[in-house]
């Protein structure tokens, strides 16, 4: 998400120009002497902008012939290499932060200085950061936790079954984990190995080893997710939400679809030829291209490819999350009363509304692949038995 970069960047200028800031503000984008947000509109005639915040704040920024502008790029952490520009190189969609004595009312700020970071540099670098975590990176749900070692196993799910993988974690590794009923990657906050659960999400960025079942973290994010299967009764676009009856345990829920939700829809090809159904493509359970034998019951995964555990390169394992997040992406209005649907979400207050975080729609493929094979003689389970358990981590998306 943009304002991750961009929180990132000015962390330490903000820090350094304005240590004093509203106690208890309601947003945190909105402090005494500064205001962050992206630009939603400029009146060049009046010398104003209008800035929303995270929170969703709406912020009059006015600026005067003695208001300097600093452009910034995303990953600086202080002004030393900013560049000057004029307010003529404000667009809306640029990120900014301006400088000033903001009202009490906390609606208005009169700008000695704005700091921007344009839409185009911020979309570039979060294009950066999101191949590095996919070329780089491993999604997984948390199976087991050894506080003395700190070692975290997961389960990785890739087409040829599900794999564990062992990530251990030192004192230089950094931790975040997602708060409850946020749904953006670059809210996720500080943590620790303590704050770790079996059933967890987690996404790490860091290397590979030698050991094609270890990972060697550099940044770890978890949280606490909820995944559920439904089929849709009602969609109202217009408030951003899709009604359900849960597959499983046949309850009906409210799903709300904000700004950073990412839909997708299942097709079954899996991310295109070579996913399943595709060409030259793998059936469930099978060992790869070239219809491979079937992995050995309760026998780790062999990864495929030189991508290693969880890659999502070509050449890697065929990893049901990387290739979940392949899917085209659609909108509110292409989801259909009916539909099949997977959605991830964080542990809110109310357990009968989903802020979702992904939704796959036209899951009832998928389902079917997941879903646990009954033994002989017994019927067949839910569709959506054991999803939560399943190995499906789409919860935590990318930056």
């Amino acid at each position: 998400m943009r304002k991750f970069f961009f929180a990132a960047a000015i962390g330490l200028i903000t820090l350094a120009l304005s240590p004093v800031s509203f106690a208890q503000t309601p947003d945190p984008s909105i402090a005494a002497k500064h205001a962050i947000g992206e630009i939603k509109s400029i009146d060049a005639a009046g010398k104003q902008l209008t800035i929303k915040t995270d929170a969703g704040s709406m912020v009059t920024v006015s600026l005067s012939d003695k208001t300097t502008y600093k452009k910034l790029a995303p990953g600086e952490q202080t002004l030393t290499n900013a560049a000057d520009v004029t307010f003529a190189d404000l667009a809306e969609g640029d990120r900014v932060m301006a400088r000033g004595t903001v009202a009490e009312d906390r609606k208005s700020v009169p700008a000695v200085q704005v700091i921007v970071m344009t839409k185009g540099d911020l979309a570039k670098k979060q294009e950066a950061e999101r191949l590095e975590w996919r070329r780089r990176g491993i999604l997984g749900v948390v199976t087991a936790l050894k506080p003395d070692t700190k070692e975290i196993t997961i389960s990785n799910r890739t087409i040829a079954g599900t794999q564990s993988v062992v990530i251990p974690v030192s004192d230089n590794t950094e931790m975040r984990r997602y708060a409850p009923d946020s749904i953006r990657f670059g809210d996720a906050k500080p943590s620790n190995f303590s704050e770790l659960k079996v059933g967890d999400q987690l996404r790490a960025l860091g290397e590979r080893t030698e050991d094609p079942l270890r990972f060697k973290p550099e940044k770890v994010v978890t949280g606490s997710f909820r995944t559920v299967g439904g089929v849709v009764t009602a969609i109202n676009p217009a408030t951003g939400e899709i009604k359900i009856n849960e597959l499983e345990k046949k309850n009906p829920l409210t799903i709300v679809i904000k700004n950073d939700a990412v839909l997708r829809r299942f097709s079954g090809m899996m991310g295109g030829p070579g996913g399943p159904g595709g060409p030259g493509g793998a059936a469930p359970g099978t060992g790869g291209a070239g219809g491979g034998q079937p992995a050995a019951q309760g026998a780790p995964a062999r990864p495929q490819g030189g991508g290693g555990p969880g890659g999502g390169g070509p050449g890697g394992p065929r990893n049901i999350n990387d290739m979940l997040e392949r899917l085209p992406t659609i909108s509110i209005a292409d989801v259909k009363v009916g539909d099949t649907i997977i959605v991830s979400s964080t542990q809110g207050v109310d357990p009968t509304r989903l802020t979702a975080i992904s939704l796959v729609a036209g899951a009832d493929a998928l389902l079917a692949m997941l879903a646990p094979r009954p033994q002989p003689g017994q019927a067949a389970p839910n569709p959506a038995a054991g999803l939560g358990s399943s190995g499906i981590s789409f919860g935590i998306g990318l930056p």
